[in-house]
């Protein structure tokens, strides 16, 4: 079954869905994101046990995409995301408590269950829906640019008000007086994640009718199931997103770069790492429209490509404090290629043939091994940077990633030349 045409999409629509999001993800993701070094020394923790959080997030979310994405193709995703979303919120309230290690994994697993059962899915039907059988590159390029842009403001503003509350030079405030700047960060990051969410129930389109009717019978789910997992392209996919997801979560060791490899201070490396965001819009819009006037999975093979050689380049010990302009120009070529995997990835569900009223349940089956490095790459990335050479991790980290943008550049291709047999 094809998506539908009938109807223009509204620019309301994909505007809300851009800003909904990302901003379920602000909280477990996207400040520590930017605050990496000043997160971990207020939760007087380090790389490895903030990657057991993401384990607990990724084991929940685990199961979540997989019955979440069944849920998607029952229930209309305006009400599912903005109960996702003020869920979300809540748990940040608990969040500026600073809560012991112990019940931050706890915190991270209700966030796996509040942004990937109830919310995941959900977006990207919606998303497929709105772009209509001849825009799917430009609904994906628009989402993720524009996640880009939200994220970047959310970095930006996170900073202002950081530095705003910190009454001292950064270098000279206590731990306690970053503490409170810090918490004035997540109290607004909550806020604005839940009037997003008022706003996604009230304003996005109840307008659906594209989707093929589910009845309410456990054997039509379990059929949905065995047809998706028939479609060669869920295959690829699974294998795909794999190696796409765990090159955007090494994009949150780029402060980290900048701190201990450029020497830079914690709100000059936080803002290497909000500046970067700011690229997702321009790539992602850029990369969506040409994947349209080509192919997706091409576009995608390119975007590997490039993840590999900027890897390498990282991981073979050429960049220094004293070569900034190669550090800078790697990052941009890392974060083009890191950003327009990510763009794409489900942009080729209409490309694999996968019909529409099958978009919730596929995606909720590729994202059971493609978001598996949610449970793995936060210990693993964390052992290797603990390492006492701090450089020598940063290396050994950026190894690991050359390896899986391989084996992505390898899977893309072979997508491609299946999708394209199909198309002759």
């Amino acid at each position: 079954m094809a998506v539908s045409t009938h109807k223009k999409p509204s620019t309301l629509d994909i505007v809300l869905l851009i800003f909904a999001a990302e901003a379920v993800f602000i909280l477990p993701f996207v400040l520590q994101r930017i605050f990496r070094p000043t997160f971990l020394e207020i939760f007087n923790i380090n790389n490895e046990d903030l990657g057991y959080c993401f384990s607990v997030y990724g084991i929940i979310a685990l199961f979540s995409y997989l019955f979440g994405g069944a849920v998607a193709d029952r229930f209309h995703p305006k009400h599912l995301m903005s109960v996702a979303l003020l869920l979300t919120a809540a748990g940040g309230i608990y969040f500026s408590t600073y809560p012991a290690y112990d019940e931050l994994k706890l915190l991270y697993g209700y966030w796996g269950f509040t942004t990937i059962f109830l919310f995941w899915a959900a977006m990207i039907k919606a998303t497929r829906i709105w772009g209509g059988l001849k825009m799917q590159g430009r609904a994906f390029g628009f989402l993720d640019g524009g996640r880009g842009l939200v994220a970047a403001g959310f970095g930006s503003l996170g900073v202002v008000i950081f530095s705003i509350f910190i009454d001292v030079d950064i270098s000279i405030a206590s731990l306690d007086e970053r503490k409170n700047a810090f918490k004035y960060v997540i109290l607004v990051s909550s806020l604005l994640v839940a009037i997003i969410g008022i706003l996604v129930y009230f304003f996005l389109s109840g307008n659906h009718d594209t989707q093929k009717p589910i009845k309410n019978k456990t054997s039509v789910i379990w059929a949905n199931y065995s047809a998706a997992l028939k479609l060669p392209s869920v295959w690829l996919l699974m294998l795909i997103i794999l190696c796409a997801y765990t090159g955007y979560k090494a994009t949150d060791i780029f402060t980290l770069y900048a701190s201990d490899v450029m020497k830079y201070d914690a709100i000059a490396s936080a803002s290497v790492g909000t500046s970067l965001l700011y690229l997702r819009p321009l790539i992602g819009v850029s990369i969506g429209f040409m994947a349209d006037r080509s192919s997706a999975s091409l576009w995608l093979s390119i975007g590997f490509l490039l993840t590999l050689i900027s890897s390498i380049v990282f991981a073979v010990d050429l960049i220094d404090y004293s070569t900034t302009l190669l550090f800078y120009s790697n990052i941009l070529m890392m974060a083009v290629g890191v950003y327009s995997c990510r763009v794409l990835y489900f942009a080729t569900l209409e490309e694999g043939r996968v019909p529409l009223y099958l978009t919730g349940t596929a995606v909720g089956l590729v994202s059971i091994i493609g978001y598996t490095p949610d449970i793995f790459s936060g210990p693993l990335f964390g052992i290797l940077l603990d390492n006492p050479n701090k450089i020598l991790g940063l290396q050994h980290t950026y190894m690991v990633l050359s390896i899986f943008s391989l084996i992505g550049l390898v899977s893309s291709i072979i997508f491609y030349k299946m999708s394209s047999k199909k198309i002759e």
